[in-house]
């Protein structure tokens, strides 16, 4: 696997491991918490969306993410 895509995965690790202690969060959030970037954050989202195991709800503009029930 490439390195960059390997980061993705290390990240979605990462977000899914901070949303199951933590509960929802913004992407802002998610990159202050794992000390790196939206664009980093933004990739693993998608990799977690695509294995349904996020929610993503906008309230006034922000995108929360949570883990879907189950997960």
């Amino acid at each position: 696997m490439a390195p960059e895509i390997a980061s993705i995965g290390e990240n979605a690790g990462q977000i899914w491991r901070y949303l199951s202690e933590n509960g929802k969060a913004s992407p802002s959030e998610l990159a202050k918490a794992l000390k790196t970037n939206v664009v980093s954050v933004h990739r693993a989202i998608g990799w977690l969306a695509r294995e349904d195991k996020l929610s993503i709800l906008r309230v006034k503009g922000v995108e929360h993410i949570s883990l879907n029930a189950g997960v």
